[in-house]
């Protein structure tokens, strides 16, 4: 059975091209680069080469780019860093639709006595500019809000956030995971402080990360230890995945103008005919400032896991609006928070295209939802009392 990868949102296959750029770093040249011998500066200036690639998609300077396991990682670096930078400043704002990454991060601090804001968001997903406005205060050590959101792909702006933010002299932290590859970005004209990125969103293996930190920004490390990354995060380097993630990189900016219109043509003719074909389905979130690969559909009064169970019989993935991972019905924070008709939030659906998927991989798709819902209908009490 082919199967219809969907879910680009959660991780990305690793292009043939990186792979490629990957193996031989694993067996013919294994040295450490911090060795002083020619045979681990061989993997030393391949770093340095991966460095330039990553620097060079989101416009900053190679010695800005830091790199990490993973997103996750870039997230805490950055908000560790600006509390312990700032140790007088007892608060934090972020947004109620932060990936977890951030929001749980957040809690802990929360709970350790720290004042945290979160700024609510409408019924597109759109931030409240005013909220944030009125609560940053002399007091806030960091404000993080991601660049767009992972399950509805509304893309928040960015550019004009940093400008209030930075009026008021706060530190300034972007989760760009979903953004980095899919939108245009160049840390020159946006003025954050750091950007948080994840290989395995842009065809790079898991594992290996980024941070971006701007030159003259306080920073404090998370990882202790040698002297890597200018002893700003310590460990030896994951040699092979640094080098995947600035081959992704090289290969993410060349694939920007496929995002834009044949991967989003793609997005958008699946929407349309899902919506045509399926009665009671909405959109989630803001349907004009969106991630060109990303969907958010809610079908009511239906589950979103039976319906992601039934697509995989037909070898299709995608994912659920609800946080099926932590074993809750209940449906995702980011959809409650938006507003979400909870007859709606049950049943949303998150399709997450990538250059990889083809036109008649999104008919299969088109084809055999329809049904499944119908059947799904049929079985659902809440349907037969919805439609009487």
């Amino acid at each position: 059975m082919k199967i219809v990868y969907t879910d680009n949102n959660a991780t990305t296959q690793v292009a043939p091209e990186v792979l490629d750029a990957m193996l031989p770093f694993f067996s013919q040249f294994y040295g450490n680069p911090s060795s002083m011998h020619s045979f681990g500066d061989t993997a030393d200036q391949k770093i340095k080469q991966a460095r330039e690639k990553v620097a060079a998609l989101i416009g900053s300077a190679p010695e800005e780019i830091i790199f990490t396991s993973c997103g996750t990682e870039s997230d805490s670096t950055a908000i560790r860093a600006a509390i312990l930078s700032n140790p007088d400043r007892k608060h934090i704002l972020t947004t109620r639709v932060e990936h977890p990454a951030v929001k749980n991060l957040c809690e802990y601090f929360l709970k350790k006595g720290y004042r945290v804001t979160f700024v609510p968001v409408d019924r597109k997903g759109r931030l409240d500019i005013s909220f944030l406005k009125k609560n940053l205060t002399v007091d806030t050590a960091i404000a993080s809000i991601m660049w767009a959101n992972n399950e509805s792909g509304v893309i928040f702006p960015i550019d004009e956030i940093s400008q209030i933010v930075k009026e008021r002299g706060i530190i300034f932290h972007t989760d760009a995971v979903q953004a980095v590859g899919k939108l245009p970005i160049d840390v020159r004209k946006v003025n954050v402080d750091m950007l948080s990125l994840s290989g395995h969103k842009i065809y790079a293996p898991k594992g290996v990360g980024a941070l971006y930190l701007r030159k003259g920004t306080k920073f404090s490390p998370f990882l202790i230890g040698g002297h890597q990354e200018g002893g700003r995060r310590g460990g030896t380097e994951n040699v092979a995945s640094i080098i995947g993630l600035g081959k992704a990189c090289e290969l993410a900016r060349g694939h920007l103008d496929e995002q834009r219109t044949r991967v989003k043509g793609l997005r958008d003719r699946l929407e349309t005919e899902l919506l045509k074909r399926i009665p009671e389905a909405m959109i989630n979130g803001d349907q004009e400032h969106r991630l060109p690969n990303t969907t958010s559909i809610g079908f009511e009064y239906v589950e979103g896991e039976s319906i992601l169970l039934m697509m995989d019989r037909f070898g299709i993935c995608a994912s659920s609006g609800s946080a099926c991972t932590s074993g809750s019905l209940e449906p995702s924070h980011v959809l409650r928070a938006m507003g979400v008709p909870f007859t709606a939030a049950h049943g949303s659906i998150r399709f997450s295209l990538s250059v990889y998927n083809t036109p008649e991989e999104i008919d299969c798709i088109i084809d055999n939802l329809p049904p499944i819902i119908t059947r799904l209908r049929e079985m659902s009490p809440f349907w037969k009392e919805a439609v009487g």
